[in-house]
């Protein structure tokens, strides 16, 4: 046999051994991780970010403890850790009913309050309580670690862009009390909007106001699977899981990345900088 025959079987054998692998590989893999095997992760070359603010870039979590804690102390009560609970269960129970659009966001503010003094035998006035908080809580400025830095650092090469589902006033408060507020293009929340992430018909509407917006160029940021994440999969547009609590994977909603801190943030915005 000739060495020209010997290269064409072998040839002809590793394209078999390719075919196999692939039939084998596609039924437990998904087409872009497929694509990744083959030919490598691509960066991509991302210029519009689409950043969630609660616990993404504002530590949403202390501002909160120390809002209710003044709140509760105003109105004579001693803000302890199991009053703390029953807020939060029915909190965190408006804004999912809230999210998946069965309530609206007036009966959210109305009904938390009153619904948590409820539970402990009292009657309020839910939206004096709740105009209250949200004074306290707009004096807010509390950051998550790095997320000055990264505004600052992004905004010279970047268009950034906040997508919430907070309250008009009181985010753009809290902005300009952390020092975040002119780093921004644009604030797009669901209260101005009319409807709230992660519908599709919330960012349709951001992408139809953004200037030369372009899905490709587009990553959103955020630390919840169930609003920025699943916002991103029904809208198109590339997404970043901020998963600093080691929350655990969705089959359902899987993110283009995963990453524990901001600080990761910077190899995917600008890829160039750090190869």
């Amino acid at each position: 046999m000739g060495s020209s025959e010997i290269l064409s079987e072998r040839g002809f054998r590793l394209e078999i051994k390719a075919i196999t692998i692939v039939m084998i590989i596609i039924p437990v893999i998904s087409f872009k991780e497929l694509i990744i095997l083959i030919c490598g992760e691509r960066k991509m070359s991302y210029r519009i970010l689409l950043f969630d603010l609660d616990d993404t870039l504002l530590d949403f979590g202390a501002n909160e403890i120390d809002s209710l804690n003044k709140l509760f102390h105003q109105y004579g009560y001693t803000f302890s850790d199991e009053l703390f609970r029953v807020y939060d269960s029915v909190n965190k129970q408006l804004w999912i009913d809230y999210e998946n659009g069965n309530i609206t966001l007036d009966e959210v503010l109305n009904s938390r309050f009153s619904g948590t003094l409820l539970k402990l035998g009292k009657t309020v006035d839910g939206m004096e309580w709740e105009n209250q908080y949200r004074e306290l809580l707009g004096n807010g400025h509390q950051l998550i670690d790095g997320a000055l830095e990264l505004c600052q650092s992004l905004s010279v090469s970047h268009r950034l862009f906040a997508i919430t589902n907070g309250i008009t006033k009181t985010q753009i408060k809290r902005l300009k009390h952390a020092g975040l507020y002119g780093f921004f293009e644009d604030i797009f929340d669901s209260q101005s909007i009319g409807f709230q992430k992660p519908s599709k018909e919330f960012f349709d509407y951001v992408m139809g106001h953004i200037k030369d917006f372009k899905i490709r160029e587009a990553l959103i940021i955020g630390d919840s699977l169930n609003t920025d994440i699943k916002g991103g999969l029904l809208s198109g547009i590339d997404n970043c899981w901020i998963n600093r609590k080691s929350q655990k994977y969705s089959e359902k909603i899987q993110s283009t990345y995963t990453i524990t801190s901001l600080a990761e943030l910077y190899d995917i915005c600008d890829p160039e900088q750090n190869t």
